[in-house]
């Protein structure tokens, strides 16, 4: 089943990247031959969609900003609705690569959901300590929801299954952060099986980073607070999804 590329969907949710999402595209597919790439424009005020076309990408445009959450929400119902078992999603700043994703597809053999994973043993991706802290504690607790170790619940770098996408295309949590803890946490508690392999994240192709300690600390505040939203809601279903 995740071998077979006409049955993967790469989703990248963009917005304002029209500086970087040229090289995206033509990365994953050369990298990903045979396999869709849908980017999903969260009501950029560049041209993002235009390029993103121009590239040869498939483009759903959102009228206005709904968060990394809400574009993929849009992706995974737009899988289901076009007969793909798999979704990838798949940042357009650059820093995932696309070579990483046949290993991710592989442990979908044994997962409902793969991280990409930072922090586990590939690369030198460093972060800002106050955000590093926020990031291990969330991983820690996450580990115990889904009795596997988990060093990354932030990453925006994953493959869903089949009962991961039936279930993100209903219950993806459009709010900061859901498309990472809560979605997490949500899968967990949904009986979805978890896990990671290590990657290399790499420097942003284009846009502005958004490190700072200001910044920094309202995240650590936004972290914690969705993944106490997460453990207090009901515990989704997933009507349609198959083991």
């Amino acid at each position: 089943m995740a071998s077979t590329s006409s049955r993967v969907l790469i989703v990248v949710p963009a917005l304002n990247e029209e500086e970087a999402i040229t090289a995206v595209i033509d990365e994953v597919r050369a990298t990903l031959p045979g396999v869709r790439c849908l980017v999903v424009d969260d009501g950029s005020t560049d041209s993002t969609s235009a390029v993103a076309t121009a590239a040869g990408a498939t483009v759903a445009r959102l009228p206005f900003n709904l968060g990394v959450g809400g574009a993929m929400r849009l992706g995974f119902k737009y899988a289901l609705e076009n007969g793909y078992d798999v979704v990838v999603q798949i940042d357009a700043d650059g820093q995932h690569d696309p070579a990483a994703v046949p290993r991710m597809l592989e442990r979908l053999d044994e997962a409902d959901l793969v991280i990409g994973a930072r922090f586990a043993g590939e690369g030198d991706y460093r972060a800002q300590w106050l955000r590093r802290f926020a990031m291990r504690t969330i991983a820690a607790v996450l580990s115990r929801s889904a009795k596997s170790k988990l060093t990354d619940a932030t990453s925006g770098f994953k493959a869903c299954g089949p009962r991961a996408v039936a279930l993100f295309a209903e219950n993806m949590p459009a709010e900061y952060l859901g498309d990472t803890v809560e979605a997490l946490v949500i899968a967990a508690r949904a009986g979805c099986r978890i896990t990671q392999v290590p990657v290399a994240m790499r420097e942003r192709a284009g846009g502005k980073p958004s490190h700072n300690p200001v910044r920094a600390a309202i995240y650590l505040l936004r972290a914690f607070v969705a993944l106490g939203f997460a453990y207090v809601r009901p515990v989704p279903t997933m009507a349609g999804a198959s083991a």
